[in-house]
């Protein structure tokens, strides 16, 4: 498919910076602009939208819902970066690497969903978990993360990068301690857990990147299966993808001095899965960059997908 109009509504926001360099110089795509003084124009938004084939999403969850009740156009494609419409089943959940029928949902559907930051990293240990049946449905799971500042939005970017920045910024900073963090029902619904899980984010002074975490207790898991078979399990269920590598065994050639850092994969759409551990806990460890396989890279690999393009252009470079 050549000559896709594309708008991208919500294009001075940090996902939509971060897209629309990556689409800018695209021969297949015609991009679509907006006047900066009638960006808040609800009529120029829709003449827009419904002119596009494909629209990205890039906005606050109401105003994502509101751009969505502009179309007219039954052959306007929406593929939305907010959290409005992950847990509504007449999207499509937009990680094809989740499952077959996950990319073939996404490849037909008119209106996808791009995963949360965090959840993708959650979502990429914790769903072949459970659909393996590995790791009951009911069990209390608790989820570690660290993720760079820029994750946080243009106003948290400014204030990080700030000369005379508040005290604290200069270390981690939990956040989300009342459990009510945005991602997580996309984190339960979609790895089909009876309840929500125990979320620990934190954010660190550092631009890109991050490192999602979930222990477990090997005695709780069905099979008591071990690292090694966990491990054989997420090889056989990521085989072939692109985007998601299992590493080896962490313990034995993948991680420096014993230390994961979260931010080596920033640049890229990259996800790398760790399985770790002994006889009798295991840890499971998800690496992306929270602007790419996480935000904005996940979006245009969902449009690649969607439109027929090669799945790894435009994230390669």
């Amino acid at each position: 498919m050549t000559n896709i109009k594309v708008y991208i509504d919500g294009q001075a926001g940090t996902t939509g910076l971060k897209l629309f360099d990556r689409i800018k110089d695209r021969p297949d795509i015609t991009l679509l602009t907006i006047d900066p003084a009638k960006h808040r124009d609800n009529a120029e938004r829709a003449k827009l939208i419904n002119e596009s084939d494909v629209t990205f999403l890039c906005l606050p969850d109401a105003a994502s819902i509101e751009a969505v009740s502009f179309v007219e156009n039954p052959k306007v494609r929406i593929i939305d970066a907010s959290t409005a419409h992950r847990t509504n089943p007449d999207w499509a959940y937009g990680f094809p690497e989740l499952s077959a029928a996950h990319r073939e949902k996404i490849v037909k559907s008119n209106r996808v969903a791009v995963p949360g930051c965090y959840a993708s990293g959650f979502l990429s240990l914790v769903y072949p978990m459970v659909e393996s049946g590995m790791l009951p449905k009911d069990y209390p799971v608790t989820c570690h993360a660290v993720s760079g500042y820029s994750g946080a939005g243009k106003g948290a970017i400014a204030v990080y990068e700030s000369e005379d920045r508040p005290d604290g910024y200069g270390s981690p900073r939990q956040y989300a301690l009342g459990q009510t963090h945005k991602h997580l029902p996309e984190m339960q619904k979609i790895a089909g857990l009876s309840y929500a899980p125990i979320f620990n984010p934190m954010v660190c002074d550092y631009f890109a990147g991050m490192v999602v975490s979930v222990p477990l207790h090997r005695r709780l898991l069905n099979g008591n299966p071990s690292v090694g078979e966990i491990h054989a399990m997420f090889l056989n269920h990521y085989a072939d993808q692109q985007f998601v590598k299992v590493r080896a065994v962490a313990g034995t050639d993948v991680l420096e001095d014993g230390f994961l850092p979260a931010n080596t994969l920033a640049g890229t759409n990259m996800l790398e899965v760790f399985v770790s551990g002994n006889e009798e806990r295991i840890l499971l460890a998800a690496r992306l960059d929270n602007l790419g396989k996480g935000a904005s890279g996940a979006a245009l690999q969902c449009f690649n997908i969607m439109t027929g393009a090669a799945e790894e252009t435009g994230l390669l470079g």
